[in-house]
């Protein structure tokens, strides 16, 4: 998932945090009762850009996404460290050396208009976000789906995509190749059902308002027109687990500063906020405040295609030693970020058998290490090598207030090596995303964060070739290592997991790219609002299990 801009985490801790069981947050499960609840189950949250499609197929940016998950029940839902946890799959079966699944569904969830939800809803989703003509962002995460790529290009109907009802409650899955995350994609609203009856009535309309899309979750929203600053989501009285269920009523706001969403909370108009670097320092004693890191990575390119140096290594790993991380999390930014171990987040994913963090097995010190000496003797081999005698760098990055700081600390940084010139160019999102995409550049402040838990989304960006390499990075021992964990050891995670490792440690040893910073983001809670688990990958959960104490 691409940060900032149009895929930026927009709700209050709508990439970091997951909604689970209140006995998940040490309480008992006697929790679910009224005893020690308000009578009222209402929560104010906010939102720093509007909803722009509630819309499964088309859905892309963070605040869309996230009311889906409120709205919306699929196969499986995420709880706390990423657990799978079932939704509307009872019974999941797989064969064929993990190139078949079979999914026995709950047969007691209902559309908001009554009608059950069905293996065919699923159907007819799938082969929608697979159909090219609907231009779905996300649909290429069905890549590994059976007929998926010949879909996409056109060769064959959307009906011959590997999903099949067996039944009203039983759903087939076949795919091309064992995909060891598979069941973790599933959890993202991409893969959730839709009701062809609305979808179809609706036509352009559908997901475009309240009443224009069909609901299948805890919640429904109202109140909201396609365009509003504020909205409603509102208890469904059809969904299937509607007695665990606490909340009544969400309402939510667009409130895109955090200087007004913090006068907001202390008014008590809101029950959460998120807090920029300034206001955690001057909060910083605050028991309200949570800091929730990981999942997403800050890192800057190099274009290998255009800069002739820095398709040398040296010159490549003397521009990352030369930028102290530590000093731009800790002083810089002051908002609660870390200095990376590598380009994939920590609190990401663990490993199988030890259970020890994926960022701290795979730890490569020079790749994201601060020493300014070392860097100096690197350069100038590198510039020896390839006939340098300066290098002139622009460093491309957004337009947004945290960003233009960055990158002028980055900036200061590089300017410390001898016969580096550097240079900002500050441009609004949409047309850095542009020149970053087409290689018209020399450096670039890019950032990622997870739509799954596994190592692979994070990793495959900088294969060859890759759509989101735009520094045209290549390694072959890299790429090998990849398409070793995607293909003979996909069905093994301990050899899958160690492949993964060696990658990591080989794109940081040829320094493929700069991890920069780990986003943090510090809020604070209304304390009576209780409920909330984090999950460090993908959107928010929703809300549905969050409970308001007396």
């Amino acid at each position: 998932m691409i940060l900032n801009g149009k895929h930026v985490g927009v709700l209050v801790g709508v990439s970091l945090l997951v909604i689970g069981g209140l006995a998940a947050c040490g309480k008992s499960s006697s929790s679910s009762s009224s005893q020690g609840l308000a009578t009222k189950q209402t929560v104010k949250l906010s939102a720093k850009s509007e909803v722009t499609t509630l819309d499964v197929s088309k859905a892309a940016d963070s605040t869309s996404l996230t009311m889906l998950y409120h709205t919306q029940e699929g196969l499986f839902r995420l709880g706390k460290n990423e657990k799978l946890i079932n939704a509307l799959a009872t019974k999941t079966t797989v064969t064929n050396g993990g190139k078949r699944y079979v999914f026995n569904l709950r047969k007691t969830n209902h559309w908001n208009d009554g009608k059950p939800v069905t293996a065919h809803d699923f159907v007819y989703s799938w082969q929608r976000t697979a159909n090219p003509k609907t231009a779905s962002e996300y649909a290429y995460l069905m890549a590994g789906v059976k007929n998926f790529n010949q879909v996409q290009s056109g060769k064959v109907a959307p009906s011959q995509l590997g999903v099949k009802a067996l039944g009203n409650y039983r759903l087939e899955v076949t795919l091309s190749k064992p995909v060891a995350y598979f069941k973790l994609l599933l959890a993202f609203p991409t893969f959730f059902p839709q009701e062809k009856s609305v979808v179809v009535k609706e036509g352009s309309h559908y997901g475009h308002s309240g009443n224009a899309t069909a609901y299948d979750g805890p919640f429904k929203m109202t109140k909201w027109t396609g365009t509003s600053q504020s909205w409603k989501l509102v208890k469904n009285p059809k969904f299937w687990d509607k007695r665990h269920i606490h909340l009544q009523t969400m309402n939510f706001q667009v409130v895109a500063d955090p200087s007004t969403g913090l006068n907001l909370y202390q008014k008590k108009a809101l029950d959460a906020t998120t807090l920029d670097g300034t206001q955690v320092a001057n909060l910083k004693n605050n028991s309200d405040m949570k800091t929730f890191v990981g999942g997403s990575t800050y890192y800057m390119q190099m274009n290998e295609k255009r800069v002739k140096a820095l398709k040398n290594v040296k010159v490549r790993q003397a521009l990352s030693l030369a930028i102290n991380k530590q000093q731009l999390a800790s002083h810089v930014l002051r908002d609660g970020s870390k200095a990376p171990l590598g380009f994939v987040s920590q609190n990401l994913t663990q490993n199988p058998q030890t259970k020890a963090d994926f960022a701290k097995d795979a730890y490569v010190k020079q790749g994201v290490a601060y020493d300014l000496p070392q860097a100096k003797r690197l350069l100038k081999a590198g510039l020896k090598a390839t006939g340098t005698k300066q290098l002139n760098l622009t460093l491309m990055c957004d337009d947004l207030a945290v960003t233009k700081t960055v990158a002028q600390y980055i900036q200061a940084e590089l300017e410390k090596l001898p016969n580096v010139k550097a240079s900002l160019n500050t441009l609004p999102y949409k047309t850095r995303l542009s020149r970053s995409n087409s290689g018209n550049f020399d450096l670039v402040l890019s950032s990622w964060g997870a739509d799954f838990a596994d190592p692979i989304n994070f990793l495959s960006l900088m294969t060859t070739g890759n759509t989101n390499n735009n520094g045209s990075f290549s390694d072959a021992q890299y790429d090998a290592l990849i398409k070793k964990s995607e293909n003979q050891d996909a069905n093994r995670p301990t050899a899958r997991y160690n492949d993964l490792v060696k990658a990591e440690k080989r794109l940081m040893t040829q320094q493929g790219v700069i991890p920069l910073y780990q986003p943090a983001t510090v809020e604070l809670w209304n304390p009576k609002v209780t409920g909330y688990v984090w999950n460090p990958a993908g959107m928010s959960r929703g809300y549905q299990w969050m409970a308001v104490e007396k």
